[in-house]
This record gives structure tokens, C-alpha cells and sequence, in this order.
């Protein structure tokens, strides 16, 4: 048993090495700007990218539904839609990818930016209109999201002073 260890010890130390570094994968920053063309809810947009319009999904973040077949529109879905639209209608973004590029339904998935550095997917936490939602391998801003989410939560920010507010 003893003899396994080292190995282990090595194997934690380079996933702890990567996730500190950000060196987990491949990490491909768009320089260019693409035009948001409509806003599909609050973590669902799409770009003209590349020459074709392109659904994006936001890593990191979930949002409650407005357009699921089952669930209908979720209690806040129609806020945070309406916040992500305020913040990206008629813009132009710039899209950080993590390890996948795309989803198993074809979207692009990416860490968006406004051009004055706005991080919009980490913008949606912080304020209470999304909560965090890691799926790997894409993980990246993983840890800052979750204590953006702390905060909001403690601040009753959004979805989670939803008790105390009037949801349209």
C-alpha cells in the first residue's frame, strides 16, 4: 500500500498545480469581438461568430429556465433574462473557451466578456441572477464563481432574497 503513495502524492500535486495555475487544458481567449444578435435567456445568447450565428452557453453559471418544455418559466427566470439582455442586447463580446468548445447539443460554450472587461458569466453570480453550475471539464473560474455565489447569497442578492421580493 505504502508504495502507492508517492504516485498519488505526484498525481494531487499537478491536478493542484493546474487548477491553481489555470493550466487545466487548453485555454483559447478570443481576441475578436462578435456581435450578440439575440439573447435567449439569462445564460443562453447568440453570437455571430465565425460567419454563422451560434448559440453560446455561459460556463459556470445556470439560470432559471424560461423556455424549458417541462418546467415552463422558473421564478426568476424572466429577471435574469431580462438582466442578461440589458447587459448584452445590441453589444459585441469577446468568448473565452474552456477544455470543450462545444456542448452535446452543438452550442458554444464560453466565458463571456463585454469589451470594457466585464465578465458577464461572474457579473450573473455575483448579482443573484444565476446560480453556479460546474460541469467538467470546463472548471476553470470554478472556485471564484463559488465565492461569488457566497456572497450573493449572503447578501440576499437576486434569487436568493427571492422571499422577500415581487417576482414578475
Amino acid at each position: 500500500m505504502l508504495r502507492y503513495r508517492p504516485a498519488f502524492f505526484i498525481i494531487l500535486m499537478l491536478f493542484i498545480f493546474n487548477a491553481v495555475s489555470g493550466c487545466g487544458g487548453t485555454k483559447e481567449t478570443e481576441t475578436r469581438l462578435y456581435p450578440v444578435v439575440r439573447v435567449i435567456d439569462g445564460d443562453t445568447i447568440v453570437v455571430k461568430y465565425k460567419g454563422k450565428e451560434e448559440k453560446v452557453r455561459l460556463i459556470g453559471v445556470n439560470t432559471p429556465e424560461i423556455h424549458h418544455p417541462n418546467k415552463g418559466v422558473e421564478r426568476y427566470g424572466q429577471a435574469a433574462a431580462s438582466y442578461t439582455k440589458k447587459l448584452l442586447q445590441n453589444k459585441q463580446v469577446r468568448l473565452e473557451f474552456d477544455v470543450q468548445q462545444r456542448d452535446k447539443y452543438g452550442r458554444l460554450l464560453a466565458y463571456v466578456y463585454l469589451p470594457d472587461g466585464t465578465f458577464v458569466n461572474a457579473r450573473l453570480v455575483a448579482e443573484g441572477y444565476a446560480q453556479v453550475m460546474t460541469v467538467p471539464p470546463n472548471v476553470r473560474y470554478a472556485g471564484k464563481f463559488g465565492e461569488l455565489q457566497r456572497q450573493a447569497r449572503q447578501a440576499n442578492k437576486g434569487l436568493w432574497g427571492i422571499e422577500s421580493k415581487d417576482n414578475k
